[in-house]
């Protein structure tokens, strides 16, 4: 028999040696005045050499209301670090010269974001391009003599001085109206401009940049929201550019995404790809002998499993590598040999690293899982020298993204960066206990309880259940805001991954179709019943519910259903209230012809079935509605009607309207007080009785 005692000895060596920034876990609780405190860590990239790793770090300047991001560097034991930008403009993208004397970045320094180069060690940063409306994502050619990058420019312009000159003219235009000839007209927080994004070269030494693909009428790339990363790549020789993205008529309908090619010389675009459905992401193995890229099966449908698909070039028959993986298969990079390929995929909660050879149907965990590289979100994940190791930006739940690094296993995980080291040692990052209920059919459901802070099992304690969007996405075991905040203010916070969610096989993610009232209402509701039966130190009578996009349509849709009387206060962000003006004012309408099988009008009964407004007679529970008016996705039209009957109604409501947030309130005064305003809201109705905070 094994002695506890020793057992749990050895349980805490271990955390000292892999977590030791985690030993002085503070225990301060966040509140709204603190949450912009919090750093970013991003992007990072190995240099060619091994020995260093480029990353973006994102600061918050409160009293300024932005945030800035510079490029720097560590060492690949993470012993030595040092900032390579300063600029008060945001600088990020940061990639690695092929021989490793530079690294490229976009900076917004002199306006919009355009290339500079800098010399590794030692040096100014000078500027490469100078593109009319700035740069989008980039990469290095393979001669490290220049860069193959996005731009958007007028169709019909032969070069970039017609483009220049028609933005100036265009800014001094008197009239102001827009007029729309298609749909697609505006785009997540966007009106269209009349430009399309084209792929360009430039050499590093400057110069006016040559268009790859010139004849293109529409975006050249996915939208970066559907992206799982560059949607570009160069073959190994350098005479083919290969690219994923949309070219139909229907741009608002189709969802048809393919993968096409075009000589870097320049040339006709050609398609590759004949799959009705999706086909993204395309990268070029090392010897330019295969084309690896994701693949959907179901036209239309966004969330449907993408399958990690190789091709024979120049012209083989797609073959799956994963048929039997019934995960979504996410960002793509090749083994050093080409023998082996590596994806990024959400599973159960956690976003992990997983190889396939190409022979296919073996799929391994590499990164995360039941390695030693835990649970939680592993991201940016990259491969060092001959695949030997692989750091990776880790997001558990107790602590924010740090860089990691671990070994080809996903063991002996070593931390690289400590961003945030002073936070951790001061304020306070809420575990979560997993826990497995049966939903709607018996069907197995997971989520999570986070305690108090100062946890104390004789009290009691009111509930906040935290309900994700989508509704194909996940609720990881990875931190969040409001968790820490809600704990913190001595709160259980309960979370979980209903119908609908993405991680836990096809079938289960495709269950919201039809049935946006159905299976994963009970799923939710079904979830509570489990953590007050199981938590007697919950107060049954103090549960409230947040949620934001899908999840702020249930919370809407809570509103008129609440018979069982479950929930006595109600946080909707961004929800949507009636499918009928819901589906007139989004952008991408493949997403509710797919959820309700067709237009409103060619299933009118399942559209008005699911409308939570189709129920204001029961509405009755006090509700905050919050909504960014640049939200084209939802726009705030759903918002509006909720608020417009709970008022009418005479149902104590608040409804508070961001006008320069689109579907995520992020600028840091906004944030500030969006998540003070929740707060305060659940404080009102389930600690104050309904009376106004005192000033």
């Amino acid at each position: 028999m094994i002695n506890k005692k020793l057992a749990g000895t050895v349980i805490i060596i271990i955390c000292v040696l892999l977590f030791p920034f985690l030993l002085s876990a503070g225990n301060s609780p966040w509140t709204p005045d603190d949450i912009w405190k919090l750093k970013g860590v991003g992007d990072p990239r190995i240099s060619p050499c091994g020995k260093w790793i480029a990353y973006v770090v994102t600061s918050t300047d409160f009293e300024e209301d932005k945030r800035n991001s510079d490029i720097w560097i560590v060492s690949i034991d993470g012993k030595n670090s040092r900032q390579m930008t300063t600029s008060e403009k945001g600088d990020n993208h940061p990639r690695w010269s092929p021989d490793g004397q530079y690294i490229a970045f976009l900076s917004s320094r002199e306006g919009l974001n355009q290339i500079y180069i800098l010399p590794t060690f030692g040096g100014e940063a000078r500027v490469v391009t100078d593109f009319p409306g700035g740069v989008g994502d980039l990469m290095w050619t393979h001669d490290g003599k220049g860069f193959v990058f996005t731009g958007r420019v007028y169709s019909d312009c032969e070069d970039l001085d017609c483009v220049r000159e028609r933005d100036k003219k265009k800014e001094k235009e008197k009239v102001t109206a827009i007029v729309h000839k298609d749909l697609l007209y505006r785009h997540w927080d966007s009106y269209e401009d009349g430009k399309v994004q084209h792929l360009f070269h430039v050499s590093m030494e400057a110069g006016e940049p040559r268009d790859l693909t010139p004849d293109l009428k529409r975006d050249a790339l996915t939208f970066w929201l559907a992206s799982a990363g560059r949607d570009f790549d160069l073959s190994p020789d350098g005479e083919t550019i290969y690219f994923s993205g949309k070219q139909d008529e229907n741009q608002a309908v189709s969802y048809n995404e393919d993968i096409w090619k075009v000589p870097f010389s320049g040339g006709k675009v050609e398609k590759v790809t004949s799959n009705p459905a999706a086909d993204l992401h395309p990268r070029i193995s090392p010897d330019g002998r295969y084309l690896a890229y994701r693949a959907a099966k179901r036209p239309g449908y966004e969330s449907d499993r993408y399958q990690l698909m190789l091709m024979k070039l120049p012209s083989g028959l797609p073959v799956s590598l994963t048929p039997d993986f019934d995960r979504s298969v996410g960002r793509v990079f090749w083994g050093y040999r080409g023998k082996k390929i590596y994806f990024q995929a959400e599973d159960e909660a956690d976003i992990n690293l997983f190889s396939v050879s190409i022979d296919g149907n073996d799929v391994k965990t590499v990164v995360g899982g039941n390695s030693q590289s835990g649970h939680g979100y592993h991201l940016s994940c990259q491969a060092g020298a001959e695949d030997k190791f692989f750091i990776y930006r880790y997001r558990p739940m107790t602590h924010y993204y740090e860089i990691f690094k671990c070994d080809r296993g996903g063991d002996n995980p070593r931390r690289i960066t400590n961003i945030n080291g002073d936070l951790y040692k001061e304020y306070h990052f809420p575990d979560a206990e997993k826990i497995s209920f049966e939903g709607a059919g018996g069907t197995a459901v997971s989520g999570y309880l986070v305690k108090p802070l100062n946890f104390d099992p004789d009290r009691k304690y009111p509930l906040m259940v935290r309900i994700h969007g989508g509704p194909q996405q996940m609720f990881g075991y990875a931190y969040r805001t409001e968790y820490a905040l809600f704990s913190g203010a001595d709160y259980a916070v309960f979370f979980c991954n209903p119908r609908g969610s993405t991680g836990y096989g096809q079938e289960f993610c495709d269950g919201t179709r039809g049935d946006w009232g159905g299976k994963v209402i009970e799923d939710v509701k079904k979830g509570v019943l489990f953590v007050l039966d199981n938590n007697d130190w919950i107060d049954p009578n103090k549960v409230g519910a947040w949620g934001g996009s899908f999840g702020g349509f249930i919370c809407n849709w809570f509103q008129g259903h609440n018979e069982d009387g479950m929930f006595s206060v109600l946080v909707s962000h961004a929800g949507k209230a009636d499918h009928w003006s819901g589906y007139g004012s989004t952008e991408e309408l493949w997403f509710p012809e797919w959820e309700f099988y067709g237009a409103p009008w060619e299933n009118p009964e399942l559209t008005d079935r699911y409308s939570p407004i189709r129920y204001a007679e029961n509405f009755s529970i006090p509700h905050l509605i919050t909504h960014g008016e640049l939200d084209y996705r939802v726009p705030i039209t759903g918002s509006e009607q909720m608020f417009s009957a709970l008022r009418r109604l005479g149902v104590p409501s608040r409804m508070i309207r961001f006008p320069d947030e689109n579907h995520w309130i992020l600028k840091p005064h906004n944030q500030r007080f969006w998540y003070a305003s929740v707060l305060d809201w659940f404080e009102r109705w389930l600690r104050r009785e309904g009376k106004e905070k005192e000033e």
